[in-house]
């Protein structure tokens, strides 16, 4: 009989976690198991790519009405009566704008969101909230399951959460999935009494498929003039993916003549600012945020040089996609880089700063010899990780 599972997130929008998990649903061995995906807000780039197997579902209650904007939202309390959530509205406002970041935010309000939101009906083998805060707090309280996992995307230690917070939700949890040993580190230092707990699953990523979709087209999507060196970088338009410093390296690089354009495929809140940054250095001809795309291994693979230039990361799907392709590689001094990049074998590690991203990306230009050997290490590289799926399994049996 096949186990049930259930996995959560708040949407399938173009971010690693989202991929990561449309990479393991690809993998799952539909013949073990009967899988289902709540998530808060059936939308993002990738919902067209979750796999037919699945049974996706929304959420019961009437988060519907709570997820409306704060006037609209309470008043359709109000008009039936439930005055009690629309207080809870109010106050899910007030505690988002009160909060001193973000993450504090989501997790402070979570207990007003969570009002509005019924438990299942159904009974699961296995419950896992893919992604840190609401994810796991859903699974925590809101689903019957014989077993129940957490799953962080990114070091703890940057995330801004308030840790005895969180104390409560992973001791209800029977595991903790990371993805890398380092985030496993951290996550040991914040929570020592749940270490037995802290598995590392390292993200799927399967090059035969990145291959495929990066043949798919072969004319130039770049549109690039004679000589003209086209960059990439790939990722959330967030404060954490420090795109500020690649926008600025982008005119250092001109300033010193090379002839050049560089590339964003991602979205995200901080694109307006992005965009006066481009503007204020008139940089709108060398310079482009390319928004969301399906496919952007067409764009990896047809690049010259992949740029990641993060303050923080768990561990990059994106950077391993580069790898994958054979791109040469800069990327910034965060805390995991080491994770995946040996310097100077397989990409260079930079610090967080523009001129050092320029000089790293100029040294790759410069020293064609450097940048060949990159390409030639990767491409004799075992480098997929469907396997594992298998440490999943194991958590599940």
């Amino acid at each position: 009989m096949k186990k049930k599972l259930l996995f959560v997130m708040p949407s399938l929008s173009s971010g690693g976690g989202e991929k990561s998990l449309i990479n393991l649903l690809s993998r799952l061995d539909y013949e073990l198991y009967s899988v289902d995906l709540l998530l808060l807000n059936k939308e993002g780039l990738f919902l067209g790519l979750v796999p037919e197997q699945v049974q996706l579902l929304s959420v019961s209650g009437t988060f519907d009405l709570f997820s409306l904007r704060l006037g609209m939202s309470v008043q359709q309390y109000l008009l039936r009566g439930e005055l009690a959530l629309a207080y809870y509205r109010i106050m899910f406002s007030l505690q988002n704008r009160s909060a001193k970041n973000v993450s504090i935010g989501e997790q402070l309000s979570w207990k007003y969101m969570s009002k509005s939101i019924q438990k299942l009906n159904t009974r699961y083998d296995a419950a896992i909230g893919f992604l840190e805060k609401t994810s796991i707090y859903y699974c925590v309280e809101k689903v019957d399951a014989v077993k129940k996992i957490g799953w962080v995307h990114t070091d703890y230690d940057k995330l801004g959460m308030d840790p005895s917070y969180d104390a409560d939700y992973f001791e209800r949890l029977d595991y903790i999935v990371t993805v890398s040993n380092e985030c496993a580190n951290t996550l040991e230092r914040y929570f020592p009494e749940q270490t037995e707990k802290i598995n590392v699953i390292h993200n799927i990523v399967s090059p035969a498929i990145i291959q495929s979709m990066a043949n798919e087209k072969y004319d130039d999507v770049y549109n690039r003039v004679e000589d003209e060196i086209v960059i990439l970088s790939i990722g959330r338009l967030t404060p954490e993916k420090g795109f500020e410093l690649a926008v600025l390296a982008c005119k250092e690089l001109l300033n010193r003549g090379y002839k050049l354009q560089w590339n964003i495929i991602g979205e995200g809140e901080e694109k307006e600012k992005l965009m006066k940054l481009i503007q204020e250095n008139r940089l709108e001809q060398h310079f482009k945020l390319l928004g969301p795309k399906h496919n952007p291994y067409i764009y990896l693979k047809q690049a010259d040089i992949y740029v990641h230039t993060s303050k923080f990361e768990g561990k990059s799907i994106a950077i391993d996609e580069a790898k994958i392709l054979h791109k040469p590689i800069v990327v910034t001094r965060f805390n995991t880089a080491k994770d995946q990049i040996q310097d100077g074998l397989d990409g260079l590690i930079v610090d967080m700063n523009p001129m050092s991203v320029a000089a790293g990306v100029e040294r790759l230009i410069q020293d064609r010899e450097l940048a060949d050997s990159i390409t030639k290490y990767l491409s004799e590289q075992k480098l997929g990780t469907e396997e594992e799926i298998k440490k999943l399994y194991r958590l599940l049996a």
